[in-house]
Order: C-alpha cells, then sequence, then structure tokens
C-alpha cells in the first residue's frame, strides 16, 4: 500500500520503520531533514508535504501540537486522491479533530483520530494502544495497519472519540505519576532505601505502567525524556480545555504542578515532577 508518513519523530521514525517492514511504500516528510536521516534507502524522502500525499492511499500524521495537525490538514485534504485516508495519531483537540474529518467529508475522504498511548519503547516495540475515533466502515480498512503499529487497538466512536479517550488516559497518568513521585519523596524523607521502596510498589497493588518505568528513572534522578513535560503539558491543557464544567481537582493539580516544573524542565521526562516534590520538601 502507498503511504504517507508526516513526522519522524521520536514517535513517527520507528512507526515508519514498521510500516516499511510489513512491505508497504512509504513516502517520508518532516519540517526538519535532520530526522528522516536512515530512512533515505527504504523510504521515498519528501520536500513539501504536498509531493509527499499526492499518491498516497492512506496518510499518517503525528506532530507536535493542535497548530501542526490543523496547518498540516489544511494542505493536505485539498490535495489528496479522493477516497483516501487520513489517519491523526497526534494527541490533539477533539474539537478540531471533528472539525476536520467534516472538513475531510467534503473532499470525499475518511479521517481519523488516533492518538496512542505506550511512548517511544511502545512505538519501537509495536505494543502502542491506540484509540480510534471516525467512520467505523472505513476503520475495517486502516485496521489492518494500526496492527503493525500497535497491540491494543481500540476504535472508540465518530470523531473526536479518540482524542477524548486520549485525554482521558491522560489525566489517568496525571494522577498516577503524581501519587509516584508523592509516595517515592516520602520514602526518601522517611530514610527508606528507594531501591527496596520501587520494589514493593512495583511489586504489589500500587504498582502500573508509569510506576514501573518512570518509577525507577525517579529514584535515579534520570529525567531523560520518554515523554517530554511539554508535551504532556499540552495534554493537560487540552483536557482543561475540553472537560468544560467537570470538578476534575487532580488534574487541575497535576497540570500546575506541570506548568511550574515546565520552566526549568521543559525538555525533560515527565518523570522529572519528582523534581518538584524534592524542591518543595527536603
Amino acid at each position: 500500500m502507498k503511504i504517507a508518513f508526516i513526522g519522524s519523530g521520536v514517535m513517527g521514525y520507528p512507526m515508519i520503520t514498521h510500516l516499511i517492514n510489513a512491505g508497504h511504500e512509504l513516502t517520508v516528510y518532516n519540517r526538519s531533514k535532520e530526522k528522516t536521516k536512515g530512512l533515505e534507502t527504504k523510504a521515498t524522502i519528501a520536500n513539501n508535504l504536498i509531493s509527499a500525499v499526492k499518491d498516497a492511499q492512506v496518510v499518517f500524521s503525528i506532530v507536535g501540537y493542535p497548530t501542526d495537525v490543523k496547518e498540516i490538514y489544511e494542505t493536505i485534504i485539498p490535495n489528496v486522491k479522493k477516497g483516501t485516508i487520513l489517519v491523526d495519531m497526534t494527541t490533539s483537540s477533539p474539537t478540531l479533530a471533528i472539525n476536520l474529518a467534516k472538513k475531510a467529508e467534503a473532499y470525499e475522504l475518511s479521517m481519523f483520530d488516533a492518538p496512542v498511548t505506550g511512548g517511544d519503547l511502545g512505538a519501537k516495540n509495536q505494543t502502542l494502544s491506540i484509540m480510534v475515533g471516525g467512520d467505523k466502515n472505513a476503520f475495517d480498512v486502516v485496521l489492518p495497519l494500526l496492527t503493525v503499529l500497535g497491540k491494543t487497538i481500540t476504535y472508540m466512536g465518530k470523531s473526536g472519540s479518540g482524542q477524548h479517550m486520549k485525554l482521558s488516559n491522560q489525566i489517568t497518568i496525571a494522577g498516577n505519576i503524581a501519587g509516584i513521585a508523592e509516595g517515592l519523596t516520602y520514602a526518601r524523607v522517611q530514610g527508606l532505601d528507594l531501591n527496596s521502596a520501587y520494589q514493593v510498589i512495583t511489586n504489589g497493588s500500587a504498582s502500573s505502567w508509569q510506576a514501573v518505568n518512570n518509577g525507577l528513572k525517579m529514584i535515579k534522578d534520570d529525567y531523560t525524556p520518554g515523554f517530554y513535560i511539554k508535551h504532556f503539558l499540552k495534554d493537560l491543557n487540552l483536557a482543561i480545555e475540553e472537560k468544560k464544567d467537570l470538578d476534575l481537582p487532580i488534574l487541575t493539580t497535576v497540570r500546575n504542578i506541570y506548568d511550574q516544573l515546565s520552566k526549568d524542565y521543559y525538555d525533560e521526562g515527565t518523570q522529572a515532577i519528582i523534581a518538584y516534590y524534592l524542591k518543595k520538601q527536603i
């Protein structure tokens, strides 16, 4: 299948590689060509967005922010063939996803919002969880491609549903990662061995993906990004915008913590939330 892939960053690059290895013909576009290095012998590297998508049967994208999504699809939608399937995997605005899907439909295109969770390791290991919003009939066409990229693919419903599910997921992570940071801060202040504390947490009822992966990084003071604070803060702000009148105090509190933390740790991983607690408590 002829596939255009927009965005070859920390998430997009391994996804592109998996699709190539599955036998698909890839054309790749990234604003910074530096991030396409190593793909030249396996895929076509496009010089611009229109040339990347004009012959594609399916267009995938995973970029940074909703503004990027809006910008690229305002160019893509009028410049692809009728019947092309568009799949945006960026964590973005549900409202934007709905509006773009309506615009795509006017051009006889199918568009999905299909954000992912699982981070860079999930992208590399093909274990992403992918939540999808859009037309159910067209979903059956794109599903085999999604199974190349992820382990759990869940159809959530109409356009925007994938993004709403992703924001629900991010709210859950917010409470989880803050709880881990607080628990480990308490253990540290009480003089407990952090490696032992980590073993107890990750082998009991408090265990989670965040505890196993980011808890270990926290006790090592390793802030290397698997998922950037700047991107998580974007997600939490989207959830704040979309929650309307819902009272979600954990979301609000953790968003405020990351907002403060972003001044010094903007390009660090989300596990750097431990630095906020250490600075406050020690």
